[in-house]
């Protein structure tokens, strides 16, 4: 049986996200053994979850790309595990990789590494532009949203709204309303 997993960020395009769907669909997955999500790679991914406690012996995973799937070959090795606990098997589509063959496995393991070089590299040079920015003083950081509501957040508490309360109203989070009230007195 195929059970397939699509997965967007939150933040990417809705058609991108349809596009895995269809894909999968069309390749002959039922719509009971489809698990979709719009969540971050590094956020809690509860229809993964869902679709790999699903797998049975037999069974294969479909997604449409591996970074739909994993985010580190560390992670990548530790589903494929699972799947395998299973006697089930993992084909990723757009590298035609299919677990079942040991040039499948072997692809598989080449790419993941490949495909972790990659993200560490873009992520090191997001690193050195923010550095570069910094230091030409063309990077501020996030526009701290707390402290520009800090005259309402001590007017809230002499009020006597609880911190908590606080912090739901004014969109703001919990730890900042106690540096806030921390910095007020």
């Amino acid at each position: 049986m195929l059970i397939g997993y699509a997965r967007n960020s939150p933040a990417s395009q809705e058609a991108g996200f349809e596009a895995q769907i269809t894909q999968l669909q069309k390749l002959g997955v039922t719509e009971r053994h489809l698990y979709s999500e719009q969540v971050s790679s590094v956020g809690e991914r509860k229809e993964l979850e869902r679709a790999l406690n699903d797998l049975r012996s037999g069974d294969t995973l479909v997604v449409t790309k591996l970074d739909r799937l994993a985010r580190s070959v560390i992670h990548l090795g530790q589903i494929k595990s699972r799947v395998e606990q299973e006697g089930a098997k993992l084909r990723i589509l757009d590298l035609n990789i299919d677990t079942n063959t040991a040039t499948g496995e072997l692809m598989m393991n080449l790419i993941g590494s490949v495909a972790q070089f990659e993200r560490e590299m873009m992520l090191e040079r997001q690193r050195e532009g923010i550095a570069k920015a910094k230091a030409e003083g063309k990077y501020k950081g996030r526009k701290p949203t707390a402290r520009a509501k800090s005259d309402d957040i001590v007017k809230m508490a002499e009020e006597g709204r609880t911190k908590k309360k606080i912090a739901d109203e004014l969109g703001v989070s919990l730890r900042s309303v106690y540096r806030v009230l921390a910095a007020a007195v």
